[in-house]
């Protein structure tokens, strides 16, 4: 039977014990671009730990939306009252309603370039007028190996993630680099501002 997870879950709980907070200050720092109290989707949410809990602790209300059982089942324990799924990109439903917010760390360059392609386009409509994506990406094209899975990645590059989040109506109004050195794009739906700009966080 093929693994939906790609992998994750015969490693989740070796995932959810080294994850690291690589990005957090990133993503707090998205969060103050949402209104308050706004619904936010976690695509790949894993256990919740970190980026589930900063939207929590930023009080929205979080979805949850993973491939692996058990992980899913961690972000279930550990927020029992968010909306949780266990789906695949590919048969989401974001159930059947709209978002504020969508953010997806660590987890698009894992899908094939077709299933990226869908997924950006998905985000663009389960997302409200003013909706905000986060993902993470690198910023050239490349591809490799995920080093926990052996999983093949694929990052489309820039340009090409520009193209497709035009295509799903979002334009680019950031992009982000942490303190690893790994980089988040920043999409709005309808947004007035299509010249993205840079920013490295201290």
């Amino acid at each position: 039977m093929e693994d939906a997870s790609k992998g994750w879950e015969a490693l989740a709980e070796e995932f959810a014990t080294a994850r690291s907070t690589i990005g957090s200050q990133v993503v707090r720092q998205w969060t103050q671009g949402l209104r308050p109290h706004s619904e936010v989707v976690d695509i790949g949410c894993g256990s919740g730990l970190p980026i589930s809990q900063i939207l929590v602790n930023a009080g929205f209300n979080v979805f949850g939306i993973d491939a692996s059982p058990t992980l899913l089942s961690m972000f279930r324990h550990r927020f029992p009252a968010a909306p949780a799924a266990c789906e695949t990109v590919q048969t989401t439903t974001f159930f059947g309603q709209q978002f504020d917010g969508a953010i997806a760390i660590g987890l698009l360059f894992l899908l094939s370039e077709d299933d990226q392609r869908t997924m950006i386009d998905k985000v663009g409509q389960a997302l409200r007028p003013g909706g905000r994506f986060l993902f993470s990406a690198p910023r050239v094209q490349c591809a490799w190996r995920d080093l926990q899975t052996g999983q093949p990645s694929l990052s489309l590059g820039e340009a090409e993630y520009q193209l497709q989040l035009r295509r799903a109506g979002m334009l680019l109004k950031n992009i982000y680099v942490d303190e690893g050195g790994n980089h988040y794009f920043d999409a709005v739906v309808d947004a007035s501002n299509a010249i993205p700009t840079s920013s490295r966080l201290p």
